[in-house]
């Protein structure tokens, strides 16, 4: 049987342990469009709110202190359930910068802070000693100067627009608004062109 037949399996034991034995689901198996009411009443909004609250109060980037703390306190829940469970470590690949700098130096200089201010409805956003800096994960080290050229979401639509117009990103830095697709995405970057998502 296939992980995946074994994890559906386990759901579906979960689900039957979890109904009482007087629900009508646990006479006979319930008409298909019953499963999603049956599942939503299984769940608890104050639970999974308390749940995601506990997990993100902190940073916890991969091999973080709270990346830990918060592995420790899955498993806790899952053997409080019953589950036989345990932690496996990896080792992975995970980069983070040493020195990250972004400035414009004509017409006139501007280096930009790469920090932004805490919000005071996010009492997280504050958080900064635990905090990874802000950077575009896996991206290539260098230092790389050139024209600056805006390609709004960077899409290949977006590209092409600039061409029609008579613009070039042949060796220039592109800035990318962020949204509509995702940032590693397929976007199409002319050769030798780099790009700087903003």
């Amino acid at each position: 049987m296939s992980n995946r037949s074994l994890r559906m399996v386990s759901v579906i034991a979960l689900v039957c342990a979890l109904v009482p034995v007087s629900h009508p689901a646990a006479q006979s198996a319930p008409p298909s469009d019953r499963w999603e009411e049956i599942f939503r009443s299984l769940a608890n909004a104050g639970n999974i709110r308390a749940t995601d609250e506990r997990l993100s109060a902190r940073p916890h980037h991969v091999g973080s202190a709270y990346d830990k703390d918060n592995a420790e306190w899955m498993l806790a829940r899952f053997k409080e359930w019953g589950w036989d469970a345990r932690i496996e470590r990896f080792d992975v690949l995970f980069p983070t910068p040493k020195e990250r700098l972004l400035e414009m130096t004509a017409p006139t200089r501007f280096t930009a802070k790469l920090d932004e201010p805490a919000v005071a409805v996010d009492p997280t956003s504050g958080q900064k000693s635990e905090q990874l800096p802000t950077y575009n994960a896996y991206s290539r080290d260098g230092d790389v100067t050139g024209p600056l050229v805006y390609v709004n979401y960077g899409r290949p639509a977006d590209y092409d627009a600039l061409a029609r117009f008579g613009v070039s990103v042949k060796g220039a830095v592109v800035i990318v608004r962020y949204g509509a697709a995702w940032r590693a995405s397929s976007r199409r970057s002319p050769p030798n062109t780099a790009r700087s998502a903003a």
